[in-house]
């Protein structure tokens, strides 16, 4: 059975790329026929990347048969998961998140999950040696994820290793970190095609916090006026896509890269609620810029409390 080697829903560039990566190391080097699929449709940086070097699009699924063998990547949440996710038979988790639980398995599995900024990373580090008969377009979507989920080493989940790996990674391809990451970063901030609804599951995980299921919406840009100019539609747009979803509220931070901040749309009293009490903000409108949160994994879910 070929073993579908997946990441979480609403893919961004480590959850396309790093599906791609180990399903290569899977059926190149360890003789297990494996291939990746996608959650949903990857972001616009994901394309991007999938584009420039010249891999192809895996296909999306919305499950898992029952038995089937799979390898999770990038999560090990299960709301991030398919429905029928218990029911597979998984075989590995490679993550780089909190442990979040709820996941069964049918026979005792591999999991790695390491405190470092990219599941791509991780898997530089478990494929080791092997890494130099990988093509180019796999090293090249090693490297991309690993300047997605760094910000190019501005976000504060980057390790001296992340940055190490990436710069080896850089050297070997030919390609100039600031120039690619500058052509990845438009891409990503490239959002006028996507409805309201869109924008707001684009980026976007579940988390319950103190009893309110939440959606935590990120959009990392370097044109964040393009969002915020749209910010009374969105607003508009949260109740009904969290009624849609089953959560209580969705949140949105637009992340500015370049000035490194985040900006929070406040549509209601909830909202504002959970802003004064997870920041050291004061909320005066309908939003609030949080300086320096970049973060969703290190900043934003470890703060928010009602």
């Amino acid at each position: 059975m070929t073993t579908l080697v997946f990441g979480h829903k609403s893919p961004d560039t480590d959850s396309t790329g790093s599906p791609l990566i180990w399903a290569w190391y899977l059926s190149e080097v360890k003789g297990t026929p494996a291939r990746a699929v996608l959650l949903g449709e990857p972001n616009t940086e994901a394309a991007f990347v999938l584009k420039h070097w010249g891999l192809a699009k895996p296909e999306i699924v919305a499950d898992v048969a029952a038995g089937q063998a799979c390898v999770v990547v990038d999560t090990n949440n299960p709301a991030e998961l398919p429905p029928s996710i218990n029911d597979a038979n998984l075989t590995q988790i490679i993550d780089h998140h909190m442990l979040a639980g709820g996941l069964k398995t049918k026979n005792p599995i591999d999991i790695t999950i390491r405190p470092l900024a990219c599941t791509a990373t991780i898997m530089h580090d478990l494929i080791g040696d092997d890494l130099a008969k990988a093509p180019r377009a796999i090293k090249g979507a090693m490297l991309s994820c690993i300047l997605s989920d760094t910000l190019e080493f501005r976000s504060p989940t980057t390790t001296d290793h992340d940055r190490a790996v990436a710069e080896k990674l850089a050297a070997d391809l030919g390609v100039k970190i600031a120039d690619f990451a500058a052509e990845m970063f438009a891409a990503k901030s490239d959002v006028s095609a996507f409805s309201d609804a869109e924008l707001l599951r684009m980026d976007s995980k579940e988390y319950t916090i103190d009893g309110k299921e939440l959606r935590v919406s990120v959009l990392e840009t370097t044109a964040p006026k393009v969002v915020l100019d749209r910010k009374a539609s969105l607003m508009k747009s949260m109740e009904k896509v969290a009624k849609e979803d089953g959560a209580d509220q969705v949140l949105l931070f637009v992340v500015d890269i370049l000035k490194e901040e985040a900006t929070l749309l406040v549509p209601n009293d909830l909202v504002k609620r959970i802003a004064e009490a997870s920041f050291p903000c004061k909320v005066a409108g309908d939003s609030v810029v949080l300086p320096g949160i970049m973060s969703r994994k290190k900043q934003i879910i470890p703060a928010l409390k009602m």
